[in-house]
């Protein structure tokens, strides 16, 4: 995590919990960097995502697939949190910041596909993804604050492969169906080409306006 403040910084509204703070305060007492806990975020992707190929044959791979991603979300705001509120911002931490997060988004959505037995929809899923995070970069790049808007920006995308995560552990012994995974994906897909959408539109306006 690099230089990643005010208008260009995700909006989450867990930095505010006093869990956060604590957390923070401790990993302060470390050495640990803001790019290193960046980069554990892609450790928990793979974990992840190899239990999630694997669930279908183990249901209890939802379980870790869905602790996986929260993990994931927890270091995505932790090295954020100790390099601005911590001052251990690095020059090069905006490749962290972008590189780490493309690299999990591909590992989940990928892996989830796979599970849900569509494994074309989650290369499409994990496009989409990547192609919302080029459009919010990429108005940054013009001038313009980044743009995280949804309905499936990346912690919303996140939020609902751990509900199907979860849906699919209960589904798992109920019926040899993979419904919830399959309904999630076809919703993060449709719910990334419309975030797409809106971000280009709202790119566009404010280009026009000026």
């Amino acid at each position: 995590m690099g230089t990643e403040t005010g208008l260009n910084r995700r909006p989450l509204a867990s930095r505010d919990r006093p869990w956060a703070a604590m957390a923070v305060r401790l990993l302060l007492r470390t050495p640990i960097t803001p790019n290193q806990i960046s980069v554990l975020s892609i450790a928990f992707s793979a974990i992840g995502a190899w239990a999630l190929v694997a669930a279908p044959r183990a249901p209890w791979g939802y379980l870790v697939g869905a602790l996986a991603i929260q993990l994931r979300l927890l270091c995505n705001m932790l090295d954020g949190m100790v390099a601005v509120e911590g001052q251990r911002a690095s020059s090069v931490g905006p490749l962290y910041n972008e590189i780490p997060d493309r690299v999990a988004d591909t590992f989940f959505l990928v892996a989830f596909g796979c599970a849900a037995g569509l494994t074309w929809l989650g290369f499409v899923a994990a496009l989409l993804a990547m192609f919302t995070a080029y459009i919010r970069v990429l108005g940054g790049s013009l001038g313009l604050a980044q743009d995280f808007r949804g309905p499936m920006a990346k912690q919303h995308r996140m939020a609902a492969l751990t509900l199907g995560c979860l849906g699919a552990f209960v589904e798992s012994f109920i019926a040899p169906t993979r419904y919830c995974l399959q309904l999630t994906l076809a919703v993060v897909t449709l719910g990334a080409l419309v975030t797409a959408a809106r971000r280009i539109l709202a790119i566009s306006s404010e280009l026009g306006s000026r």
